[in-house]
């Protein structure tokens, strides 16, 4: 089992340019993270095995890619400018703000007990804090919950004073609602089929100190699946989707014996949902969703079409018409890739020595592999520059030559950015025409003719 700290995870982030926080240079913004070279690969890895999974190999999934800024009205309709929102408690001496649903379960968690608080009453939230004396991570007392949007909101106009209010999205969902009837006019699907796209969300976030797990933007990946609920149980839509969560987590490399699904109490289901189960992902700091699976109902299709007099409205083969129902399955690529992070971190002693290490599945490794000559030499550098790029015509992914550093140095650092494979181009090559192909976990060496290396890879590396 990993049980290293949340410290261990951002430093190696940190140091080997995953993860940088956000406008650093200037003192940082909380929640604010950016991605650096190698976390960009790792996440663009993961999108583009979702995409492939959910839109590319499935003939009832469409993709899409929705407008982050969308009308007022589209929020009024969804209910999110009265629902969408957070209850907040405020330390009376620094006066900064807390999520009080998270104040409470930290404070029981530290009691050895698990308690959900998200969507309790303001009334029992506030009650619960003055019963067990709950203060701020300041040790200070704190006011009592109250609700606020968790919308970001901004203007849109060229005039100033006449700036229309509007939102940058809470969720990407309504994009893929907005975009039904364009798919069913253009592409006249059958029943059941999804809508799904990937993109950025934003979220006033108040809790601090959980890495890239709570951040103001974040990216989702999710999908709109839309059926009959007089031919199709939602039940059973519903458990074939958290299967397909579960396989997709899995692929990742995700460790099962970390997941698990909860089912949202009725207390804390959102204001659209009839049932939502999150996978969670057991972090340093405790069990927290990832992914999800909810059951929308007819709700948000129902909405906008009452909000615009439009017909949202599906027509059966008889001629009746009917609002279809949805099962929405939402990934969470921000927090895959945390999850990804924290998974894979490994430390283990090399001769006396420790070596920090990311056993990264292949598939999501931001670099597949790295081509060395032993040493500074003429002769070792052609050959092994020669395989590199070759090896950059067959590999789909990130390839990496590098010269600099004793050998040791260059295994160490092609460890902790997760490399699987690292390839050494040494004097006996110039002979034998083999290289030899280190591998990362076991740190066993295999000789690999060099014309084969491309196929050895490609074999290693498939999905």
């Amino acid at each position: 089992m990993n049980d290293y700290s949340l410290e261990d995870i951002i430093a190696l982030s940190k140091r080997r340019g995953f993860v940088w926080p956000g406008s650093d240079l200037y003192g940082g913004l909380a929640n604010t993270y950016d991605y650096g070279p190698y976390g960009v690969e790792l996440k663009e890895n993961v999108r583009k095995i979702w995409w492939k999974t959910f839109i590319q190999d499935r003939n009832d999934l469409y993709g899409i890619d929705s407008s982050i800024l969308l009308k007022p009205d589209v929020w009024e309709a969804s209910g999110h400018t009265t629902s969408f929102n957070e209850t907040v408690v405020e330390d009376k001496v620094t006066h900064r703000r807390y999520r009080a649903d998270h104040l409470i379960e930290d404070y029981f968690k530290k009691k050895g007990k698990e308690v959900k608080a998200d969507g309790l009453p303001l009334k029992e939230m506030t009650k619960i804090i003055r019963d067990e004396n709950i203060k701020s991570p300041d040790g200070n007392e704190i006011s009592d919950a109250k609700k606020t949007s968790a919308l970001f909101e901004t203007k849109i106009g060229m005039i100033v004073g006449e700036k229309n209010q509007a939102f940058l999205r809470g969720e990407i969902a309504q994009g893929l609602f907005l975009n039904y009837k364009n798919i069913v006019d253009a592409f006249h699907p059958k029943l059941p089929f999804g809508i799904g796209q990937v993109g950025k969300a934003f979220r006033n976030e108040f809790t601090q100190g959980q890495f890239t797990f709570r951040t103001l933007e974040f990216d989702l990946m999710e999908f709109e699946y839309f059926f009959d609920p007089e031919l199709d149980k939602w039940e059973r839509i519903f458990d074939y989707w958290r299967e397909q969560i579960l396989d997709f987590t899995l692929k990742l490399g995700i460790s099962k014996d970390k997941l698990r699904w909860r089912s949202h109490e009725p207390f804390e289901l959102s204001h659209y949902s009839k049932r939502t189960d999150d996978l969670e992902y057991k972090f340093p700091f405790g069990f927290k969703e990832v992914f999800a699976c909810a059951y929308r109902t007819d709700f948000d299709l129902s909405n906008h079409m009452k909000h615009t007099g439009k017909d949202l409205q599906y027509r059966r083969e008889n001629g009746d018409k009917f609002v279809p129902h949805v099962v929405e399955p939402t990934f969470g690529l921000s927090r895959i890739l945390t999850a990804i992070l924290a998974d894979a971190y490994q430390e283990d002693e090399i001769n006396g020595r420790k070596r920090v290490f990311l056993k990264l599945c292949p598939i999501v490794a931001p670099v597949k592999t790295a081509v060395f000559p032993l040493q500074n030499d003429d002769k070792l550098q052609k050959v092994a520059k020669q395989i590199y790029e070759e090896l950059k015509g067959k590999i789909d992914g990130t390839i990496e030559y590098d010269e600099s550093g004793s050998i040791g140095k260059r295994y160490r650092r092609q460890d902790e950015i997760g490399t699987p494979f690292c390839i050494t181009v040494d004097f006996e090559s110039l002979n034998d025409k083999k290289v030899t192909i280190r591998d990362r976990d076991t740190l066993k060496q295999e000789r690999v003719e060099i014309e084969k290396v491309g196929e050895w890879l490609q074999t290693k590396l498939q999905l």
